[in-house]
């Protein structure tokens, strides 16, 4: 891999993003919290870490833009149309790993 250059590792990188958000856009049936509880991170993380990485640069991307680049949709739409509640498992799950 030494022989990419800086360009290469970020177009690679880019398109690595880009395939997980088409990914994550292909099941919607996996929760936020889900992924939390397996992964660590969900759709919001990626948002906020989209978003930051704008902030670093100067760029202008508010926390909207940046949550409908991971959805593919407003936040509030995802929510309304794909979100679901927590089941109690799953909010125990969550709580055990914060403990």
């Amino acid at each position: 891999m030494s022989s990419l250059t800086p360009e290469q590792q970020t177009e690679l990188e880019a398109a690595a993003f880009r395939r997980l958000i088409e990914h994550l856009d292909s099941r919607k049936d996996a929760q936020n919290i889900d992924l939390m509880i397996l992964a660590g991170f969900c759709r919001n993380c990626l948002s906020k870490w989209y978003k930051a990485a704008a902030d670093e640069r100067d760029l202008d991307v508010s926390m909207d833009d940046a949550r409908e680049k991971v959805y593919k949709m407003t936040y509030e739409q995802w929510k309304a149309e794909h979100q679901l509640d927590a089941t109690p498992e799953q909010l125990a799950a969550m709580a055990a790993l914060n403990d």
